[in-house]
């Protein structure tokens, strides 16, 4: 049984970083919204899915929110509390939590046509059900976590990126961090610090880019006129200068060009392991016990296992038969609208290769305007960029800077698509969101 009808509202599931500023545009642009956050505040992964001693990797002028400037007293590159004050503060600016219900989880969400009219019921973790217009999902990608596989046993302590918190779980052990991400490698150096041994597993690899070059934070030195080619070229000049051989280091070569895969932005992984403090490895062979066993034969004596492998990329509450996802790829279009529902969104699944900031804001007013555009059209919005042409995403990183063209574009041409659908859809079979 429906226990809550709010028929004409949203439901905007999460209130991290996205889901905050899609909740400013939403409110900005005059849509019915509830906001539903599982945690009993604001701040999403940053409040409580990183370690204390993280920072990011982005600078701040990257991070931040167009609308909304980080305080000018704020470093280059902003701790995990202060980026958590940032995000209460860009919260209560824009008087966001009266609209919040905390402590609300989202188990399932299906869509439900009567009359013609595409609703959606939501069934909350507590067995609650309501209903209502749509929703947007902005639930972010740093929760379902990856673990490795390898034959044999380990007889250790073994545990995800997520769940490490404090140096605390480090000191006096001999561990082992698996990955080759930032957060692999910020773990391999607290390790090279604290720990008895630090050693760093990768499978393949990796691109490892200085926080700073010339005193500026690396990536506010890729400039938005710069087409990927020349990113690359840039980058790769000033590695070679600053950097040099990762062979050098004992690290494996990458395999892929600059921006294929995220890159790694960490200025002390090379400096530890110059300096003896973090053993580089390639990827483990077989556990054996309290022993690790490396593809290249050589072996180590480990206490923990710390896995940076990464995340899977899903939404708890939405059915596969509703957003298709391949690997790390939602396939909807515009990276955000489905071809088969008018009131279904999916917000920021897709990855910056540096700084989110810039694009978030504009972003989510454009969502909050597809919406708006949504209520005067038969047709899903989606279905409409479908018949045009359209493509779907191929790639989960996105480039901010081109980012931020594609977005104004499809601002501008919005009221146009709206205009053109009668003639597009013309004889296209009525929607049906089942």
């Amino acid at each position: 049984m429906i226990e809550a009808r709010t028929e004409d509202t949203y439901a905007l599931v999460g209130a991290g970083p996205l889901g905050l500023a899609v909740a400013r545009a939403l409110k900005q642009h005059g849509v019915p919204y509830a906001q539903l956050e599982a945690a009993d505040a604001v701040g999403g992964n940053w409040r409580d899915g990183v370690y204390q001693t993280a920072h990011i990797i982005s600078s701040r002028k990257t991070t931040e929110f167009t609308d909304y400037p980080m305080p000018a007293d704020y470093p280059d590159f902003p701790s995990a509390a202060q980026m958590l004050a940032y995000l209460q503060d860009y919260a209560r600016h824009y008087e966001l939590e009266p609209a919040i219900e905390f402590g609300v989880t989202v188990s399932e969400a299906r869509p439900v046509v009567e009359g013609g009219t595409e609703r959606w019921d939501l069934t909350l973790a507590n067995g609650e059900r309501r209903r209502y217009k749509g929703i947007i999902a902005c639930v972010g990608h740093h929760w379902d976590r990856r673990w490795p596989s390898y034959p044999g046993t380990f007889a250790g302590e073994l545990i995800h990126s997520k769940d490490y918190k404090s140096p605390e779980q480090l000191r006096g052990k001999h561990v082992l961090t698996i990955g080759g991400g930032n957060s692999a490698c910020d773990i391999a150096a607290e390790a090279a610090r604290v720990a008895l041994s630090s050693h760093l597993s990768t499978r393949r690899g990796y691109w490892f880019l200085p926080k700073t070059l010339f005193g500026v934070p690396l990536v506010e030195l890729v400039r938005p006129w710069m087409p990927l080619w020349l990113q690359r070229v840039f980058l790769r000049a000033t590695l070679a200068v600053a950097v040099g051989d990762y062979a050098r280091y004992g690290l494996q070569r990458p395999d892929h060009a600059i921006f294929e895969h995220h890159p790694t932005i960490n200025s002390e992984l090379l400096h530890y392991v110059k300096h003896g403090r973090i053993t580089p490895h390639p990827d483990v062979a077989r556990y054996d016990g309290t022993a690790v066993e490396f593809v290249d034969g050589t072996r180590a004596e480990i206490d923990l296992i710390v896995a940076a492998t990464g995340f899977h990329q899903t939404i708890p509450f939405l059915a596969a038969d509703l957003v298709p996802i391949e690997g790390p790829i939602v396939k909807l279009y515009g990276s955000m609208m489905s071809d088969r529902f008018r009131n279904m969104y999916v917000y920021g699944w897709a990855q910056a290769r540096y700084g989110f900031g810039p694009i978030v804001t504009p972003g989510a007013d454009l969502l909050a305007e597809v919406i708006l555009a949504q209520q005067t059209m038969h047709y899903p919005v989606g279905a409409v960029l479908k018949k045009l042409g359209a493509k779907l995403p191929t790639t989960h990183l996105v480039d901010p800077h081109a980012a931020i063209r594609q977005i104004q574009r499809a601002r501008r041409r919005l009221p146009l698509l709206v205009r053109m659908e009668k003639r597009v859809m013309r004889n296209a079979p009525d929607p049906v969101a089942a």
